[in-house]
């Protein structure tokens, strides 16, 4: 908990993993116990609350945000003060007892909300990099760190990547909405009513989810959600192989909410990505926010990032002030958007 309030915005760690011979052990990662997955969470400082499984991946929600875990890639957000980059040497020897070894990482953030209230070494981004590097093998030879800006001096998007190669892996594209300031007749939605059994997390949650409209957005998704006492929400979207995750801190003055969803320039109709984006900005009505669109291999697509926009702006009124692209070696292209209402 930070001093002047709770810390929405999270920090996003990415690991992905190969080895000799990937079809012999198809689960991979996930044949990890929980055991040693709570000890790395431990050292995180987070828990699991919620848990749910299908044939492609685990998808844990943590205490501070989520968890998945594929058989060559894990994924780690985590809110508040917590110490994610304390993950990366634990996991990385975990993976090597599978065969398994460390192909690419890539850590990024928004800009906090409460920056003096974290500690070392989230107090600086710089300071972040050197550490994530310390704790890189060396084959990990192909790196960048970059602090996209824009038109809010207080708001910027904070990457950086490593790989053992120049080529991208061929991956879904990874969509991260960060949003603030969030109407406060909606936002209430993610409170616990007055009375109700705190114990009862499960049915406060899934109650969350639909009045909300969050259940909407996806419609095709198994949602496991938990709602936080007195307030806030968390959920993971488990669809096939593609999740999706929210999570909210409702609070007055420092209101917060994050989806984060994969996708294919392919999609299209109700799938389309321009328009399952709108449905969850929808949700929040806030006032600002950020689009981290991250495109592997040589997927990016310009008409997804207008597309995304003219949605925005025909749909929910809201104008793009800024939209930056960066390429990194062996890790794809990442797009910085920033909204606001066209009235401010």
């Amino acid at each position: 908990m930070a001093v002047s309030g709770f810390e929405g915005f999270e920090k996003r760690l990415e690991l992905r993993f190969f080895g000799d011979d990937p079809v012999s052990n198809a689960m991979g990662l996930r044949l990890i116990d929980f055991e040693s997955l709570d000890e790395v969470l431990h050292a995180v400082q987070c828990t699991v609350v919620s848990a749910v499984a299908n044939r492609s991946f685990d998808a844990y929600v943590l205490s501070e945000s989520s968890l998945f875990v594929y058989p060559t890639k894990i994924i780690i957000k985590t809110c508040g003060t917590t110490q994610l980059l304390k993950s990366i040497r634990p996991m990385i020897r975990l993976a090597r007892t599978l065969g398994l070894a460390l192909h690419s990482c890539r850590y990024s953030r928004g800009s906090f909300i409460f920056p003096e209230s974290q500690p070392f070494p989230y107090t600086s981004f710089k300071d972040e990099v050197v550490y994530v590097e310390e704790n890189l093998p060396k084959s990990l030879r192909y790196r960048k760190a970059s602090v996209m800006p824009s038109t809010d001096p207080s708001r910027a998007w904070h990457v950086f990547t490593a790989s053992v190669d120049l080529v991208p892996t061929c991956e879904p594209i990874v969509f991260e909405v960060c949003m603030t300031e969030l109407d406060r007749v909606l936002a209430r939605s993610f409170f616990r009513r007055k009375g109700e059994n705190a114990k009862n997390s499960d049915a406060a949650g899934k109650e969350m989810t639909r009045l909300s409209g969050i259940n909407a957005i996806n419609p095709n998704a198994f949602i496991c959600d938990f709602a936080f006492d007195p307030c806030g929400y968390s959920m993971n979207g488990v669809d096939g192989d593609r999740y999706s995750t929210i999570h909210v801190t409702p609070e007055d003055g420092f209101s917060y909410a994050s989806f984060e969803c994969v996708g294919s320039v392919y999609d299209c109709g109700e799938d389309d990505v321009a328009e399952v984006l709108k449905r969850a900005v929808e949700v929040f009505r806030p006032g600002n926010v950020s689009i981290s669109t991250t495109y592997g291999g040589d997927g990016y697509s310009h008409e997804v990032t207008k597309r995304v926009e003219r949605v925005l702006s025909k749909k929910l009124g809201l104008k793009c002030r800024s939209r930056l692209m960066d390429e990194f070696p062996g890790s794809g292209t990442v797009v910085y958007q920033t909204f606001t209402p066209r009235r401010k």
